[in-house]
């Protein structure tokens, strides 16, 4: 790998007295897509949660950028250049697409840079510019999606975690979702993939690690775990693929 944006090194963490990370390390490589992967209940949702400073950790290190960021608080972790999209599409159905997307800008003052980071997400997603004044609870699941992306992208991050973002969503909206990460990632984007939905995950990243009960089972080049006899068993029902 490459430079390395992020830096998570033998994290335990979870929730109450139970452990969920069992001494989890994993690396966000500048300008690619990463992907975590593995069942639910592995861990993958809990370390984003981790890094973000939701929870806290009870034992290694989180580093970004070369500092030292375990245990911050969200806002700080934030403002640093992290940007998080949750599972499950979530939005503010109450306020326009143009409003949603302008709290992800929050902390930036610039009017003239929000202006410009808004016309290319709305560049990036015409249907969003079609429906920007229309409340966010009337979108589909897709449309949802899009702009939670969105609203991601407007902080102009130096990294952008995605959670789940095929969960729930049709065929359709699965393929143009990906589609787009897919370009992301071509304009170096740096790009945490959080997904279940392994093959197209591999087809868009550059590098990926397996995870199960809160530790990094195997890990290597997206191409790699593709032709891995181990993978394609567990994930794609095919022991000779």
């Amino acid at each position: 790998m490459g430079e390395s944006l992020l830096m998570v090194e033998d994290l335990v963490a979870g929730y109450g007295n139970a452990d969920v990370l069992n001494g989890i390390s994993v690396q966000a490589e500048a300008g690619a897509i990463t992907c975590l992967l593995g069942a639910n209940g592995v861990g993958k949702s809990t370390l984003i949660k981790a890094i973000f400073g939701l929870i806290p950790i009870r034992g290694g290190r989180v580093r970004f950028l070369g500092q030292d960021i375990t245990g911050w608080e969200t806002h700080r972790v934030v403002a640093q250049g992290l940007a998080s999209i949750p599972e499950g599409n979530r939005v503010f159905p109450r306020m326009s697409v143009i409003d949603n997307l302008l709290i992800g800008a929050y902390l930036e003052r610039s009017r003239s840079k929000i202006a410009a980071r808004l016309d290319r997400v709305l560049a990036l997603f015409p249907r969003l510019a079609e429906r920007r004044d229309q409340f966010a609870g009337t979108l589909s699941g897709g449309e949802r999606s899009m702009l939670s992306i969105g609203r991601g992208l407007m902080s102009s991050p130096r990294l952008l975690v995605i959670d789940e973002p095929s969960l729930g969503l049709s065929p359709l909206f699965v393929k143009e979702n990906f589609k787009l990460i897919r370009q992301l990632g071509d304009d170096e984007c740096t790009i945490l993939l959080v997904e279940q939905n392994v093959k197209q995950t591999l087809a868009v990243s550059q590098y990926g690690y397996v995870i199960s009960q809160g530790r990094v089972v195997m890990e290597g080049s997206s191409e790699r775990l593709r032709q891995s006899p181990e993978v394609s068993e567990a994930y794609f029902g095919d022991k000779n693929q």
